[in-house]
């Protein structure tokens, strides 16, 4: 079987080769944001379209990935949301900025005015896609008029992106270059990679912040001979 019928059945095929784990990223990276972690989804559907233009991936695939991704993780993130409540946005105001009390109050007015509509073209919006879930469950939304916002949504928005992307990159060679599926696993590996970094030095921060408010507390502290001389 020659190399050129192997790649045609990786494509065709979508639990063969290296293909199902670029499948698996797209469903995963969408998925998180969707729950309320600021990652690239729509970047990350952007470029498994482009690989799918060039032939590596099946668009088909792609867009039920993304589409999977995008429903499942802002049903999470409204259960998550509507067992913790406003208290949830709050700690995460103060660890990532994409939480910040202007943001939230700004989606929140969405969903007041808007509703349900929120859900469905706040998956078109970058800062609304990652509230979108939990912040429906905060405010308590009926969950059925939720979960049928959101799968429209999810599905309107991985099919629109996921197609422009696939026709533009009829000539994405020419703008890109070479790739190859492994780039979208590099992309997939490396926002792993980049989020633990970002975990460690902010507590390391943590630990030398505190070493110096210690060590000024311990100054305070008069010992007893020399209070008593």
């Amino acid at each position: 079987m020659g190399a050129t019928t192997l790649h045609a059945l990786a494509i065709a095929i979508p639990t063969g080769g290296v293909a199902i784990l670029a499948y698996l990223v797209v469903g995963l990276v969408i998925g998180v944001e969707s729950m309320g972690v600021p990652l690239p989804g729509e970047t990350t559907l952007i470029a498994a379209a482009l690989l799918a233009s060039q032939h590596d991936l099946n668009i088909v695939f792609v867009i039920a990935a993304a589409a999977a991704g995008a429903i499942i993780g802002d049903s999470i993130g409204y259960f998550i949301g509507r067992k913790a409540g406003r208290g949830l946005f709050e700690r995460l105001g103060r660890r990532f900025h994409h939480f910040s009390e202007e943001r939230i109050v700004k989606a929140e007015k969405y969903f007041h005015k808007y509703g349900v509509w929120t859900v469905f073209f706040g998956r078109f919006v970058a800062l609304l896609r990652i509230f979108a879930g939990p912040m429906a469950g905060m405010l308590r939304m009926h969950y059925p008029r939720f979960l049928a916002a959101n799968a429209a949504g999810g599905i309107a928005w991985s099919t629109t992106i996921g197609v422009v992307a696939y026709k533009i990159g009829d000539n994405a060679d020419k703008i890109f270059g070479e790739v190859s599926v492994w780039a979208l696993v590099v992309i997939g590996a490396a926002l792993v990679v980049a989020y633990a970094v970002y975990k460690i030095r902010k507590r390391r921060n943590a630990v030398h912040e505190a070493k110096p408010a210690v060590a000024a507390g311990d100054a305070d502290v008069v010992p007893a001979e020399s209070a008593d001389a």
